[in-house]
């Protein structure tokens, strides 16, 4: 893109796990997502991630549109054989990367099962600084996502990159500069964390964006609290949930950030199965226009 106002792109994921990721791909690209994530869930099935992504981009063919980022969820510190998978496919997709045009790929850091999160820490160290060197042979960076996935200090099952205490342990861990962060408001959002001070001090750690969003009920918390019965939040598409992403960009952009940002569907209980489409594309225009840079002036 030439246009400076587009520096930062606005994308979408797709999923790789059942073979078509460049069949959905050919679907969709003409709906004016600038960017893809193809991501798989535990494990690529074994597939030829090579040809995958030159289908990816034959999918592409001459539109303006990048995968800057591929996506591998899963827990590799663990040893079960699914687990085992996960540590593949993010070797696999390291290695593989380029074979899409992308310089990223994106998960979870894995984490010892039922275990306070410091006791992920000798094991998310062994396993990776060892990615990272791979990685950074390859010109790869690594984000993790700062996804919960329902966990807490105390205990998971997934990850343990969820708030900033955990950054600053595994930063120390792992300073390698190709380590960083695949970020999004919505998953500090559900634990009540302003993400907008994040964005000053850790987005020189951010190397991919989410678009998701969420909705706080507050009127729920302050009558049954976030323990209670009663839903106190939502994950939201952007458009539908309480971000003012203009405010997010902004933030982004003066930090000197640029990239992709990639919507991350599903979550939103409105805008999902028959809608999902309507929410992405809703979602799409949206963060166009909080981005800027999309009218054209005649001189």
């Amino acid at each position: 893109m030439s246009n400076p106002a587009k520096s930062i792109r606005i994308g979408t994921m797709v999923s790789g796990n059942n073979g078509d990721a460049a069949t959905r791909i050919g679907e969709i690209a003409g709906m004016g997502f600038e960017s893809f994530e193809p991501f798989f869930w535990q494990t690529t099935k074994g597939q030829n991630l090579a040809e995958l992504g030159k289908r990816c981009l034959d999918a592409i063919g001459d539109r303006d549109i990048t995968i800057s980022t591929l996506g591998m969820f899963g827990n590799p510190l663990e040893e079960s054989a699914i687990d085992l998978e996960t540590l593949q496919g993010w070797k696999d997709c390291i290695d593989n990367a380029h074979h899409f045009g992308a310089t990223c790929v994106a998960g979870f850091t894995g984490r010892i099962r039922g275990k306070p999160l410091t006791d992920s820490l000798p094991r998310y160290k062994q396993i990776w600084s060892e990615l990272a060197k791979r990685a950074a042979d390859k010109g790869i960076k690594i984000a993790f996502e700062n996804c919960a996935m329902d966990g807490n200090w105390a205990s998971g099952d997934w990850n343990i990159a969820h708030n900033p205490d955990a950054w600053e342990l595994i930063f120390n861990e792992t300073p390698d500069e190709n380590i960083g962060l695949e970020w999004e408001p919505c998953h500090q959002m559900v634990y009540l964390i302003d993400p907008l001070p994040q964005i000053r001090k850790w987005a020189h750690k951010f190397f991919h964006v989410h678009g998701k969003d969420a909705t706080i009920r507050w009127e729920v918390i302050k009558e049954h609290g976030i323990f209670g019965k009663e839903k106190f939040v939502f994950m939201r598409t952007p458009g539908f949930g309480d971000s003012n992403w203009t405010d997010i960009i902004s933030e982004l952009r003066l930090a000197g950030w640029s990239g992709s940002i990639d919507i991350e569907g599903w979550h939103d209980p409105v805008y999902r199965d028959a809608l999902e489409m309507t929410g992405q594309v809703h979602g799409l225009n949206y963060l166009k226009k909080c981005r800027g840079g999309d009218f054209v002036v005649d001189p």
